[in-house]
């Protein structure tokens, strides 16, 4: 007899699958906002796309229920941050949370060097991994080794910085909106700056406001979650998994969904004009998402994650 199930059983609540942007507030870690929508949403069956640091706020997206199997799927290569950033010191976190470690006693750069050393840090740049992050060595995540007093050897990784503008400048800290891929660390950015104007500096704050397609507009608060929750309508903010996906989309019923649902590949219906390699969703006829396909050069949809029915 598993102990366990009883209480796993009862734990999982029948509700509706799609994601959930929280505005993540400072001071929580990513998963302490997973472990309560699992509380306000009844379900174990929660993920989220993209860590921030427990310091940052805005868009943290969550996959809920079977949207969690969707989560390699979403479009989430692209993120905006709006950042603050501070000439003169330097911390071992490279940020607001961290020991100072050093401080500059000269003249600070102005607007107009900060300017043109920002343009150094746009398109494709290489960054190190920052050691307090949860990139791991070994299977050990650098923050654990880093809080030993260990420093070790990183990797640079290749990233993009698509925009990086200054948008207010009151020295010595000044804001900045960064659009970026994946993987790119802010404070990082931070500084690196610092150094490449001599002064050192480190990131005090930030905020993302969109990650991949969800939007800060789209996002709640936890408070706001947490009262849509008490009153039962939290499965209504959920966006729909084929609006987040955002593929075209092909409903269908009966003998095709049966078919899908033993992994067969379907004719693409009006889709067939699209261009081999074309993602599609596959959705039942009462919207709810069945599979993600893909246009073969063959012109059938083969099913790349396929979704058991679900009641709502």
């Amino acid at each position: 007899r598993d102990s366990r199930s009883p209480k796993r059983s009862r734990f999982e609540l029948p509700g509706a699958s799609g994601f959930l942007v929280v505005d993540k507030p400072a001071g929580r870690t990513s998963h302490d906002v997973v472990d309560e929508a699992r509380r306000w949403l009844g379900t174990r069956r929660v993920g989220h796309l993209g860590t921030l640091d427990p310091q940052a706020t805005g868009v943290l997206p969550l996959a809920i229920r079977q949207a969690t199997k969707l989560i390699p799927f979403i479009e989430a290569k692209q993120k905006v941050y709006d950042g603050t950033i501070v000439l003169g010191i330097e911390t071992d976190t490279l940020d607001a949370e961290g020991q100072v470690v050093a401080r500059h006693e000269g003249p600070l750069p102005g607007r107009a060097e900060v300017e043109a050393a920002l343009t150094r840090f746009r398109g494709d740049i290489q960054q190190v991994p920052p050691m307090y992050s949860a990139v791991k060595k070994d299977g050990i995540p650098l923050h654990r080794l880093a809080r030993q007093g260990i420093d070790v050897a990183r990797e640079p990784k290749w990233i993009t910085i698509e925009s990086l503008e200054l948008t207010r400048f009151e020295s010595p800290a000044f804001d900045v909106r960064v659009r970026c891929s994946a993987g790119t660390y802010v404070r990082v950015l931070a500084s690196d700056l610092g150094r490449l104007l001599g002064c050192g500096a480190h990131l005090s704050g930030l905020r993302r406001t969109a990650s991949g397609p969800f939007r800060i507009e789209q996002a709640r608060t936890v408070a706001e979650c947490a009262e849509a929750a008490a009153l039962q309508k939290l499965d209504g903010e959920l966006i729909p998994a084929a609006e987040a996906l955002g593929f075209p989309v092909l409903a269908v019923s009966g003998e095709q969904q049966r078919r899908l649902q033993n992994g067969g590949d379907l004719a693409p219906g009006d889709l067939h004009r699209e261009p081999p390699g074309t993602r599609v969703t596959i959705v039942a006829g009462t919207g709810q998402v069945l599979a993600v396909a893909e246009l073969g050069v063959d012109r059938r949809l083969w099913p790349l994650r396929v979704l058991a029915p679900e009641p709502v």
